[in-house]
């Protein structure tokens, strides 16, 4: 079995050798602008590590590997236009550094890059591994769809975010660990069962994302803190607090919630305020605790050796102790 500081480096070097490089030089060096920015390369890292369950020769799942963080990339393109942010991994986002029109047309070469990769995996596998892929596309454009819709509405329940971070989120998370044990060989049974642990470490995932958005520490997020509130944005953290606000509380968050024209740090201050005295801090990694063991349940489940299913629970755990 192999750490996940040997998969990290084989991602690397895979990428360092990646054939991407064509004319025009504008589109394609955006593309390596993102792509050098860093990340934690999770999802090519999910797609090796399902793969060696089963199979010593990651090699062979690199290019699924890497179309999946391709197409991660292209998802993050765009949406940071869409966010109109400025920073992703401590850096200038795309369009930024350039305009929203190059973020935009490079991201669709992305996609393209994506495709590419994901398709040259063994024709055995191509068929089911493309229907996958495409799903799973599809599905994120949904949820990106629904995040877009909760901003315009004040009655978004929580169980309707966590439909839409399922779709946006956790969808892809669940893709790379089936696409990577599809490819080693996995059984049906055992396919859908690290399937569903993907998608319950996908909403531990960006539960804590939502955590870091207004909790972390900007040096190791690499994004600003308080973005989501500034612009509105529905996450857990809110919803809970405009479910339980009262008084005071919801007097202040009728005053910042969607005013545009008010002090940004006032703002943030003041909204975190009200997260503060309604512990809905606490309410956020309660439910990621709960996930993150359903997803340790299913991995558990599956009929493989304990010993060979260390490297991803640790990798799991790891990710619900990120820094804050």
């Amino acid at each position: 079995m192999f750490t996940v500081e040997q998969l990290v480096e084989k991602i690397s070097v895979a990428e360092q050798q990646m054939d991407y490089v064509r004319h025009p030089e504008g589109l394609y060096k955006p593309i390596r602008y993102i792509l050098s920015e860093g990340g934690k390369r999770i999802r090519p890292l999910l797609v090796l590590m399902a793969y060696n369950l089963f199979k010593d020769d990651v090699d062979d799942a690199m290019s699924l590997a890497l179309g999946l963080e391709l197409y991660h990339n292209h998802t993050l393109m765009h949406d940071d236009v869409m966010d109109n942010a400025d920073m992703r991994r401590n850096k200038p986002t795309v369009h930024k550094v350039w305009n929203e029109n190059t973020a935009i047309l490079s991201g669709d070469a992305m996609l393209l890059l994506a495709c590419k990769y994901v398709s040259r995996v063994p024709e055995k596998y191509a068929g089911d591994i493309m229907s996958l892929f495409l799903e799973t596309a599809l599905e994120i454009c949904e949820g990106q769809q629904l995040d877009m819709e909760f901003e315009r509405r004040n009655d978004v329940s929580a169980e309707e975010y966590i439909e839409m971070i399922r779709l946006k989120t956790a969808v892809l998370l669940a893709c790379s660990l089936k696409g990577g044990a599809m490819l080693g060989g996995v059984s049906a049974d055992d396919a859908e069962k690290i399937y569903n642990f993907g998608l319950y470490m996908g909403l531990t995932f960006q539960l804590q994302d939502d955590l870091l958005d207004v909790y972390g520490d900007p040096a190791v997020f690499g994004k600003n803190i308080g973005g989501d509130i500034l612009c509105d944005k529905k996450t857990f953290l809110l919803i809970k607090a405009e479910e339980l606000a009262m008084g005071q509380q919801r007097e202040i968050l009728d005053k910042y919630i969607g005013n545009q024209n008010c002090d940004r740090e006032e703002k943030i201050k003041a909204v975190i305020s009200v997260y503060n005295a309604l512990n809905v801090r606490g309410l956020c990694e309660e439910r990621m605790e709960q996930y993150f063991e359903r997803g340790m349940e299913a991995l558990d489940e599956m009929s493989v050796p304990a010993a060979k299913k260390t490297v991803l629970k640790e990798f799991a755990i790891s990710l619900l102790h990120r820094n804050l």
